[in-house]
């Protein structure tokens, strides 16, 4: 009865190590998208920078998000690239870094989102079977967002498309929405003589959405402001 301990432990043991999977971890400044054509949920306050990987090819889709220093004031922006397509044959246990090519540090954000170029490494040094493929998927702005409804692309669905099986990585068409963006209704006729405590709350959602919104959508909601006036 005694030797039968060993073999279940030595069983036990080969079970665990089956079960385990490899690790994929991206920096702060990175967020994922989709993975073999499932959205990954996360968001902002909320960073997901680990991701499980099973034995064999992967599609994952990434993109880089991160908040510069504003070039018209002293505040902050969001800049966002479109999602670029990681190839990864995961062919045993191990740890996966994602770091972009030129460092840890970006130094022209913007330049980087436009296109940008990233490294895939092992943690143990080995050979890494990778490729990387930009795509064209971009995504609606908060103005478009605004008066358009539901007619703009949700990221999410189109980078999970782009990960799919047997879908290109290079996206040359949008993909209709599912439903995920929440749209904002605007009523038929404002009113004009707003109260104070609306006014305030109109003044506090401006600065809000201004602070979030990248140099693109600021130049479009100016464009449309002026012309109002």
């Amino acid at each position: 009865m005694k030797s039968i301990k060993p073999i279940t432990a030595l069983i036990a043991l080969l079970g665990a190590s089956s079960a385990m999977a490899a690790n994929l971890t991206i920096p702060m400044a990175f967020e994922y998208l989709a993975l073999d054509g499932k959205k990954v949920e996360g968001s902002l306050f909320n960073h997901k920078s680990d991701l499980e990987l099973s034995q064999g090819t992967h599609k994952i889709a990434i993109r880089y998000h991160d908040m510069v220093q504003d070039d018209f004031s002293d505040s902050e922006s969001f800049v966002k690239s479109s999602p670029f397509i990681v190839t990864l044959a995961v062919d045993g246990d191990y740890d996966y870094r994602l770091q972009p090519a030129e460092g840890e540090i970006i130094k022209k954000p913007k330049a980087f989102a436009k296109s940008p170029a990233v490294v895939i490494s092992r943690v143990d040094g080995g050979v890494v079977n990778y490729k990387v493929a930009q795509t064209d998927i971009t995504e609606d702005s908060f103005v478009s967002k605004l008066f358009n409804g539901n007619s703009g692309q949700d990221i999410e669905t189109a980078a999970a498309a782009a990960t799919g099986a047997g879908v290109a990585a290079q996206a040359s068409a949008p993909v209709p929405q599912a439903g995920a963006v929440e749209a904002v209704t605007l009523p038929a006729t404002l009113p004009t003589n707003p109260s104070a405590s609306d006014a305030d709350h109109a003044q506090q959602m401006l600065q809000y959405w201004w602070l979030h919104a990248d140099d693109k959508t600021r130049k479009e909601f100016m464009s449309w402001a002026i012309k109002q006036l």
